[in-house]
């Protein structure tokens, strides 16, 4: 990996100093760092604060203004190869890592800058919900941060509702598969269920046996359903959530500016897409510095961008499972192979150099270049690759920095979720947006089938002209001003004299 970034020195003239503190997965900390980059603009002294083994592995410049902090968590690790999984730190998030924020955050509080008593600030991922009773010990108010949809707030929010309901165990186990749609539908042919479950648009189609908790086996499903259960029951500590998303996402009951969660009403202010400087636009950034690419947990092959200029316009396949669920298992990987290499289509694929993810590729990919068409890369710079003019749709697992990028980027999607949000984040793309088509399977003629109606046809050019469309509406119209307002209003809030004295108002 490259060498740790130098920490960059935060503005002495700061009124406010805001530790946010961001869930160890790089779909996470790599949001997180572009909020507290849209706050140092605005006059925030922001320090993004991670555990160690995030801290030496995170590659490029933070951001002037931004400071990034190590949290001792005591997870081994050498920063090489695959970074801890979630079973890993888990138990360092709550019996470890506290101690050191707290440290942290004590001893900022303490340091007059200028003469003045430093305001702190605690914004955390709220995957990241460990750190609330931190700050509370601290007497320092704290705010969420979602860098999901908030549809997939309201789903988790909404585990009390699914209980009563009788659609899941008080163990997070489906009892049946049935619909999280609001209004009546069938269930196995003849049953009904009233209208009184309203979590998501009925147009989604979204069932109980695509809940964000589901992942792996029924073990490791109960295990993290009670971890969203004490999350939760945290995010009551909350005086407000941000979202990274943008204004004007639909979700069953229309919520805006605030959200229902067990008799409380949270705060929501809507920031996303949280851009890299560069993004059209209403920009969140103020500054005036030169576009900089986001830091990244992992070193990308740059290689892919030559390759990418040799093909020709809308030719390309790009493919992409992100960092954080595993592999989709070697059959998969060899059914994909082969469908991406049927369909006679230049490719690239950014897929881990790790025998457990690369397991099942045909021998003919071992190259990591097939007869001149594809190209495998362990990481690319994602970015770059979806604002390619070769770049004609994305393969992706639905994750929503994927999403969002492929949004800002105009990119047509063919979607293959794997676990956690990305169901939900699939399904808004294919009903509601309608700008990708799901794919059912890795089977090669299902691979090459889909391909082929993405990239030809009317039903691709139709698709193209709703990215195009939604691309308009996030980044360009009033949708994109909103955000850049409520980040506007959420810090005047905290340089108030009130968020000194620790009442939070916004």
């Amino acid at each position: 990996m490259g060498a740790e970034p130098e920490p960059v020195p935060v503005n002495p003239a700061a009124a406010a100093v805001v530790f946010l503190v961001s869930f160890p997965a790089h779909g996470h900390v790599s949001p997180m760092l572009r909020l507290a980059r849209a706050l140092a603009t605005r006059g925030v002294a922001a320090t993004v604060a991670v555990p160690d083994f995030v801290h030496r592995r995170i590659v490029g410049n933070v951001g002037a203004g931004v400071e990034l902090a190590s949290i001792e968590s005591g997870v081994p690790d050498d920063g090489e190869g695959e970074p801890p999984g979630f079973a890993s730190f888990a138990h360092s998030m709550e019996h470890r890592m506290p101690a050191s924020l707290e440290a942290m955050l004590l001893k900022k509080k303490t340091t007059p800058r200028h003469g003045d008593v430093a305001a702190c600030l605690v914004i955390a991922d709220v995957l990241a919900s460990w750190a609330v009773p931190v700050a509370a010990r601290c007497g320092v108010p704290a705010v969420g941060f979602w860098p999901a949809m908030l549809a997939t707030y309201r789903v988790v929010a909404a585990i009390p509702e699914l209980i009563d309901e009788g659609l899941i165990s008080d163990l997070g186990i489906p009892i049946s598969v049935r619909r999280l749609n609001n209004g009546e539908q069938k269930v196995n042919g003849d049953q009904q269920i009233g209208d009184s479950l309203h979590v998501l648009p009925a147009e989604l189609e979204l069932s109980t046996a695509e809940l964000p908790w589901l992942v792996g086996d029924a073990a490791c499903q109960k295990s993290r359903f009670t971890f969203w259960l004490r999350t939760m029951e945290r995010a009551k500590g909350f005086r407000a959530i941000l979202v990274n998303t943008f204004p004007g996402e639909v979700i069953a009951d229309s919520a805006g500016e605030h959200l229902l969660h067990a008799s409380l009403v949270l705060q929501i202010l809507q920031v996303g897409p949280l851009p890299t400087k560069g993004a059209f636009g209403c920009d969140l950034l103020l500054d005036d510095s030169p576009p900089a690419k986001n830091p990244s947990m992992w070193q990308t092959d740059d290689t892919c961008m030559d390759w990418l200029d040799q093909q020709r316009e809308g030719s390309v396949i790009y493919v992409s499972f992100g960092s954080w669920v595993a592999s989709i298992g070697p059959d998969a990987i060899n059914e994909l192979a082969l469908g991406l290499e049927a369909t006679g289509r230049p490719f690239i694929w950014a897929l881990k150099d790790e025998p457990s993810w690369r397991e099942g590729l045909p021998r003919q990919y071992t190259s990591g270049s097939i007869a001149g068409r594809g190209k495998i890369v362990g990481w690319a710079p994602q970015e770059d690759v979806l604002q390619h003019k070769a770049v004609g749709c994305y393969l992706t697992h639905c994750g929503w920095n994927s999403t969002l990028e492929a949004i800002q980027h105009g990119v047509r999607l063919l979607c293959y979720p794997v676990a956690g949000d990305q169901f939900i984040n699939c399904a808004y793309i294919v009903k509601m947006w309608q700008t990708g088509i799901r794919l059912w399977s890795t089977e090669r003629s299902v691979v090459h089938d889909c391909v082929e109606r993405i990239m030809e046809g009317e039903e691709g050019r139709r698709m193209q002209e709703k990215v195009v469309e939604l691309r308009e509406r996030v980044m360009l119209d009033e949708t994109r001003c909103a955000a850049k307002r409520n980040l506007d209003s959420f810090v005047d809030g905290i340089m108030r004299e009130d968020f000194v004295l620790g009442q939070l108002s916004l």
